[in-house]
């Protein structure tokens, strides 16, 4: 039978070694965000016990095919978003109010980016990690893009619809420049209407997007400053005529950019 003083020290031992045995513990597949790769394991059986797909994560570690892991590398495993798709939905509204590129959240998902998205369809929003963090802004100060007149202002309606930016008049090689200081994360052929896209993140959920460029003149992950040129103005995608087609987003939400760029509200 232990005595007393035994017992008081036995207390604190048992609580010692509890806390020993739990900080022992592995950490749980489904729920951890980084990885010790272990002998035998491959991305594939990695994946499949974190529940993220692979190229997912090898797009986080920026690893490319076949996905050859080494022992004892370390993982970044991205915890995944869920977007429920909606009526009017499209990816590149989708891409953009996660700022992750639609061709990325395409190839998560299995789908080729320029497929149908059904309304209720669950859609994987990869986190794209290996990206270069944004300068950060608590609100960035916009400048005008483009010097030209509006064509066409801000039409937002209650179901959601109309015209989300504004569009100004350009010129055929016209410089479209950076409203505001930021990190590229897109920067190519959009898969939707707007043709030769840029799509810049300012930091704290702040985002602005130039479409129909005739070129594109900056790189996915570069920085750039307010005023610098990111491509030339033209009539690519669905545009009728020379014109820039241009967004501010706030977390995700299209805002109208006339008032931040010294404009009558609507353009």
């Amino acid at each position: 039978m232990l005595s007393g003083r035994a017992r008081h020290w036995m207390l604190p031992l048992a609580a010692v070694l509890l806390v020993a045995a739990t900080n022992d513990k592995k950490p749980d597949p489904a729920t951890e965000t980084e990885h010790v790769v272990a002998p035998g394991e491959t991305l594939g059986g990695i994946a499949n016990r974190a529940n993220v797909p692979l190229v997912a994560i090898a797009e986080a570690n920026g690893l490319a095919e076949p996905y050859v892991v080494k022992l004892g590398q370390k993982l970044i495993i991205p915890r995944q978003r869920v977007h429920v798709v909606k009526g009017g939905d499209t990816g590149f509204a989708i891409g953009f109010q996660y700022g992750v590129p639609f061709d990325l959240i395409a190839q998560a998902n299995g789908i080729k980016p320029d497929a149908t998205l059904k309304v209720g369809k669950r859609l994987i929003i990869p986190a794209v990690i290996s990206n270069p963090k944004p300068i950060e802004i608590k609100e960035p100060a916009f400048r005008r893009p483009h010097d030209g007149a509006v064509l066409l202002g801000w039409r937002r309606r209650a179901d959601g619809g109309g015209h989300e930016g504004l569009d100004f008049r350009v010129k055929d090689g016209d410089m479209v420049r950076a409203a505001a200081s930021g990190t590229v994360i897109f920067a190519g052929k959009a898969p939707e209407r707007f043709g030769n896209l840029v799509v810049i993140d300012h930091g704290n959920g702040w985002h602005t997007a130039y479409g129909h460029l005739e070129k594109v003149t900056v790189k996915k992950g570069e920085t750039i400053r307010a005023g610098e040129r990111i491509g030339l103005g033209g009539h690519s995608g669905e545009a009728t005529g020379p014109e820039l087609h241009f967004e501010i987003r706030q977390n995700g939400q299209p805002i109208d950019p006339a008032p931040r760029l010294g404009l009558k509200e609507g353009g």
